[in-house]
């Protein structure tokens, strides 16, 4: 995170990185908007939209976006090792007006692994291995800087105490819960779902240097 800091500070609205994890897979399926990444994943529906844009505001068609989550019992596909198909994992690209959307499941919290000298240091320092909830993001366009970052889901109990020191408030989103019935794109639930929306606003190729202090 203090490399992070260093390297990718940005100003002026951009949206703030975080940590890349170790779970990005590059070559991810290509998804259209509006579909179902989950790939059968379980946890309770989610439908996920935002818009990309720059900071002066003009949407980024055609942005490639990267997303990938963990499921509600806090793995994610790669440690499964008899899956055979991506799950809660897929490539997007914004449309014209820089808008995307696609459905998965509810983030949950999990622990990262405590064996080893990584639970040696996080015993040492008092801290707990929990993350907190949360999907990640990675975004590029022509022009503009590739955002990696995640959205947090607001309210999660370990917000506060995230083992690799990740989030920052302006990440965090309201995951809004709906009774069982017609989403807003049209599909028909027949369980409760959650919705979250989250813009996502990449910083110029070449930022300011007061930018990058």
């Amino acid at each position: 995170m203090l490399v992070i800091a260093i390297n990718h500070h940005v100003g002026d609205g951009a949206t703030e990185s975080t940590v890349f994890g170790p779970f990005f897979v590059a070559g991810a399926p290509l998804a259209a908007n509006g579909e179902d990444i989950s790939g059968g994943a379980p946890g309770t529906p989610c439908l996920m939209s935002g818009t990309v844009r720059t900071v002066d505001g003009t949407p980024l068609a055609g942005a490639v976006i990267d997303v990938w989550q963990a499921d509600e019992d806090g793995f994610y596909d790669v440690q499964y090792p008899e899956l055979q198909a991506a799950r809660g994992r897929a490539q997007l690209r914004a449309r014209d007006d820089g808008s995307f959307s696609f459905w998965s499941v509810l983030p949950t919290a999990y622990p990262i692994p405590v064996d080893g000298p990584v639970g040696e240091l996080l015993a040492a320092a008092g801290r707990g291995p929990m993350r907190p909830a949360h999907v990640h993001f990675m975004v590029s366009a022509p022009g503009c800087e590739t955002l990696i970052t995640h959205v947090f889901v607001a309210g999660d109990e370990h917000l506060d105490s995230d083992a690799v020191f990740g989030v920052k408030a302006s990440l965090i989103a309201p995951f809004e819960r709906h009774d069982a019935g017609i989403a807003a794109d049209g599909r028909t639930l027949e369980e409760p779902y959650y919705t979250m929306h989250y813009d996502l606003v990449l910083a110029g190729e070449h930022a300011p240097a007061e930018q990058r202090q």
